[in-house]
């Protein structure tokens, strides 16, 4: 597995890494735990070293599974979570929290469940508009003083916030929703002021939940609890028009021997150096496919050749439910 370092932070992880979330929630009914335990340690088996999980996945249970599972590798990985919403005793969600207090409350149940002396990784989950984030990263800075925490990110943030938080406190990664479906970030400066400032970039839901492997149409049905269910990228008359993506991705992926998930990633790769995609999956073959796009080397004129063909097509559809993107690009 190929190493790649987040920005100017001293973080090297696999140049792939595992997005845990849809091991506990999202999309559908939970994973068995055993099973998801052995998928996590298959990963790491293979190369990974990357793993990103938060507390508002299950809630908590997410991190405690990934607490569980990487207990015998601890020295040889990177743990991101992050920290944000107010959880209810019941689970559920009242509102963005990035007080202060709350997040050194939340930092100390976070080492607990994911058995760890230090977070590597602490990401804040969605910008909270209440709380300078001049407040949040001081708060983040003083966590790593005290040895709680090694590194600092933001996630979905705007290119201004990333500035704003990243003179109080060195970002070391920003993770956003990036993918040949959803490139907000090359055009909003996200991008761009990651490459400016030296932060590493985290594409969350490189594989646009699933559709750019090939094996989603319009005739595909998902669990009701399944998010995609509300995403209106996902419904039936955008499914049908983003289809075009999908054969793309076919077309060149016939070309290079690959799958179109690989050619997906690899496109990602090809971005920057500094980019590390984490795709999630709750199945053995998919994890090993994923990985399999390190392999695959898109030239120049493949590059090229994707650039203008997805440039004719119109992604039909918001990535998110509307009250989701919402706490975006703040």
């Amino acid at each position: 597995m190929q190493i790649r370092k987040l920005g100017n932070s001293n973080l090297e992880v696999s140049a792939l890494g595992y997005g845990c979330m849809g091991l506990s929630a999202n999309y559908g009914p939970p994973t068995d735990r055993q099973e998801a335990i052995t998928l996590i340690r298959a990963a790491v088996e293979r190369g990974v070293t990357f793993f990103d999980t938060a507390e508002a996945y299950g809630p908590f249970t997410n991190e405690e599974l990934v607490g569980e599972a990487l207990a015998p590798f601890r020295q040889q990985v990177v743990i991101a979570t992050k920290f944000g919403f107010g959880i209810n005793p019941d689970g559920s969600r009242s509102g963005l929290d990035s007080r202060p207090e709350h997040i050194r409350q939340v930092v100390e149940a976070m080492l607990r469940r994911l058995k760890v002396e230090a977070i590597d990784l602490l990401y804040q989950h969605r910008v909270d508009p209440n709380v300078p984030i001049e407040d949040v990263a001081g708060t983040v800075k003083e966590l790593i003083q005290q040895g709680k925490v090694k590194h600092f990110g933001l996630s979905e943030a705007s290119a201004k916030t990333i500035r704003r938080a990243h003179a109080i406190q060195p970002v070391a990664a920003v993770q956003s929703e990036y993918s040949l479906w959803t490139r907000d970030v090359e055009q909003n400066g996200v991008l761009a002021t990651c490459e400016e400032l030296g932060i590493g970039f985290v594409p969350w839901g490189p594989l646009g939940a699933g559709f750019l492997t090939g094996t989603i149409d319009t005739t595909t049905t998902f669990d009701p609890s399944d998010f995609r269910n509300r995403a209106p990228r996902f419904a039936p008359e955008a499914r049908a028009a983003n289809l075009a993506l999908v054969d793309l991705l076919k077309r060149v992926a016939e070309q290079k021997g690959a799958t179109p998930a690989q050619i997906a990633l690899a496109w990602l790769l090809a971005q920057k150096p500094w980019i590390v995609p984490i795709p999630g999956t709750t199945k053995l073959h998919r994890l090993e496919e994923n990985l399999g796009a390190t392999a695959v080397a898109l030239t120049p004129n493949d590059l090229l050749e994707i650039a203008d063909a997805a440039s004719k097509i119109a992604v039909q559809g918001a990535r998110l439910p509307k009250e989701v993107l919402a706490l975006s690009n703040r």
